[in-house]
């Protein structure tokens, strides 16, 4: 690892604990992993990809938008549901197969998820079923019977 890559990776640790909490840069680019990063023209990282799978994208606006490999990791290393919103049995195979899940399926959201934030879906049983981008805030997602809760950008295959 090149000295430029390792503060790069700094860096990004930095952005995702301020974008989804404490211990989400090392939950997202742990430090004993094999860590690639695709590049822009300028040279500003874009993709980062941690043991050959796509952890995040790293947008123009400094956020992060989540692979299923980031989620993942998210999920799994966080304590509690950090950026998590459930949904119920019928709302599963959809989500899985990369489609939108909306508020009437809902059965809770961490409470501190805005409108506009990267979420990881997941079902009654715990699965991760999928990430994307919370299109209501969870007080609306809880609320609503209608309406795009969250926009699916990838559907996570079953474990």
């Amino acid at each position: 690892m090149t000295e430029g890559h390792a503060t790069d990776l700094d860096d990004l640790r930095v952005v995702a604990d301020y974008q989804f909490g404490a211990g989400a840069g090392d939950a997202l680019f742990p430090a004993d992993a094999d860590i690639e990063l695709s590049r822009s023209r300028s040279g500003r990282p874009r993709q980062v990809y941690v043991e050959g799978d796509r952890v995040t994208s790293y947008g123009t606006d400094g956020r992060f938008t989540l692979g299923v490999a980031g989620g993942r990791r998210l999920y799994d290393d966080l304590d509690g549901d950090a950026y998590v919103v459930r949904v119920g049995d019928e709302s599963v195979p959809f989500v899985r197969d990369g489609k939108n899940a909306f508020a009437k399926f809902v059965t809770d959201a961490d409470p501190a998820v805005r409108s506009g934030d990267e979420v990881c879906v997941v079902g009654p049983d715990g699965d991760l079923l999928g990430v994307g981008r919370a299109e209501l805030s969870a007080d609306a997602m809880l609320d609503f019977q209608t309406g795009m809760a969250v926009r699916v950008r990838e559907g996570a295959d079953e474990e």
